[in-house]
């Protein structure tokens, strides 16, 4: 299967079908003619024919085949059946035995055409091999920018809530900023090296969120009741990274309100390359935040979702009054 799809196989493919083309006078046996023509011709002629079905291939067809030139290249053909048997007799002339016949003009005249077909089929699956080719490239070009700019609008807006955090804590000249200050480090490495990663560790995604969860719980202390119930079996398991923080970032901007008692509830699973995520929080309909603003981060996680993990993720939002809630299950493997 690999051979298949090497770079040497299409060459093998033309050495393959011109030999046997050519070998194919052989089978006449010794110098027997065929219809009045000597095996040399046939060997000939196949060979001048093989020149025509490369000069077609690669200069006529994809020159003049075409809405303007169509025509032109119509001539073309007809010149070509025409200059070639000629040509053709030109040199058969210098045969003495050679008398031209009804059915070997034919064989003189027609011979070409079966080559040039062959030609023109060739070029059109080469240029849908060739388009396909060149669309998948450019599928996985978007896919890569697009992912590119889904990550850098989840940074900013992540960072910039963090950043509050620290500004609440320096106001209230908190013991708690400088080992803050070592997260949102953390964070910010996280953020700048990591995320460029392709995928990290399940391990790390964990890390990043709990140093999340702890700059928040220093920010609003007793307030935000915040419950988190974490735990993996497979620590060495890849996911994309950024992917789940976007999650409890939405449940601390809209179930942090004008609501009484609020809850974050947090769990996650992950076993046997499987990875189950739910955040559970209550928000007040006085919220108005939630309707003006809601949407951006999750919007971008469901598009990142739907480029890295197609058919292999199941993401559940239930929106009801006073409680939202997401569960996200995605096969790692």
């Amino acid at each position: 299967m690999k051979f298949f799809r090497s770079k040497y196989f299409p060459p093998s493919i033309h050495f393959l079908t011109w030999a046997i083309l050519l070998g194919v006078p052989s089978f006449f046996g010794g110098n027997q003619n065929y219809l009045g023509l000597d095996k040399s011709f046939y060997i000939l002629s196949t060979m001048y024919h093989i020149g025509l079905f490369y000069f077609n291939t690669y200069f006529l067809y994809p020159r003049l085949l075409t809405r303007k030139w169509w025509w032109l290249y119509i001539i073309s053909i007809g010149f070509l059946l025409w200059a070639s048997y000629h040509v053709k007799l030109f040199f058969l002339g210098f045969d003495p035995n050679f008398h031209l016949t009804h059915e070997n003009g034919r064989v003189i005249f027609f011979g070409l055409i079966p080559f040039l077909f062959c030609s023109i089929i060739f070029r059109l699956i080469s240029d849908r091999i060739r388009f396909e080719r060149l669309e998948k490239e450019a599928r996985a070009e978007r896919l890569a920018s697009e992912l590119k700019f889904l990550r850098s609008q989840v940074s900013p807006h992540f960072l910039f809530n963090t950043m509050t955090n620290m500004v609440s804590l320096a106001r209230q000249k908190s013991d708690m900023l400088e080992p803050s200050l070592i997260k949102l480090s953390e964070l910010l490495r996280y953020m700048l090296y990591d995320s460029n990663n392709d995928k990290i560790t399940v391990s790390s995604e964990i890390e990043h969120l709990e140093n999340y969860l702890d700059l928040q719980q220093l920010r609003f202390g007793d307030h935000v009741r915040v419950e988190s119930d974490i735990q993996t079996d497979c620590p060495d398991c890849m996911i994309e990274p950024m992917l789940l923080v976007p999650f409890i970032e939405n449940a601390f901007k809209h179930g942090v309100g004008t609501q009484k008692d609020p809850y974050i509830l947090i769990k996650l699973r992950a076993k046997n390359a499987k990875l189950e995520f739910t955040v559970i929080n209550n928000y007040s309909l006085d919220n108005m935040s939630k309707d003006k603003s809601s949407g951006i981060g999750l919007v971008n996680v469901k598009n990142r979702l739907r480029l890295l993990y197609p058919d292999k993720y199941e993401l559940v939002i239930d929106d009801r009054p006073e409680t939202f809630s997401v569960n996200l299950n995605i096969d790692l493997s």
